[in-house]
Formats: structure tokens, sequence, C-alpha cells
């Protein structure tokens, strides 16, 4: 069974409570330069995750991950002639 993953994008005041925010879903990614945590959890539990991490006095606001409702099938998709030729000429 596949569980759906949601990203929250946790932008901080200060990076020093970052390693606090593991306890709510896997830490992917944390910018020191621009001050944020990637942070995955389940898909059901995040938006109530978001409104309890937000409340966090660390926290200046919670984004959600825009990445599972893009679309990644492309219709009318052909390889590039140049490139297929290319690739032949190896083999």
């Amino acid at each position: 069974m596949l569980i759906e993953r949601q990203a929250l994008i946790v932008w901080l005041h200060s990076l020093k409570p970052a390693k606090s925010l593991r306890k709510y879903g896997n830490v992917h990614y944390v910018s020191k330069k621009m001050k944020y945590v990637v942070l995955y959890c389940d898909h059901i539990e995040a938006p109530a995750l978001a409104e309890k991490i937000a409340a966090f006095s660390f926290v200046k606001k919670v984004d959600f991950s825009e990445k599972p409702f893009l679309k990644v099938d492309y219709e009318n998709s052909r390889p590039d002639k140049a490139k297929e030729y290319d690739y032949k000429i190896g083999v």
C-alpha cells in the first residue's frame, strides 16, 4: 500500500529549533541561508499538521508544495531529431 506524501515548506525565524520538527515528519532539507525546512508528511494529515506547526513562535509561515498537483504527463512530446541521431552514433 502506497501512502501519498505532501511536502510542507516551513519558514523559520531561527534555525535552532529546526531539529524539533523531526517528530512531525521527515525533514528532507534545511536551508541555512534562506531559513526554511522541507518537511514531508502524509497527505491526509498535512492541513492539520500545518496549522499545528504554524502556531509555534519560531515559525514565520507554512506553505504547501504544489508538486503532487502538477501534471507530469506531457502530450505531443517528441524527441529532438538531432539528439536521436547523436545517440545512434555510439552504437
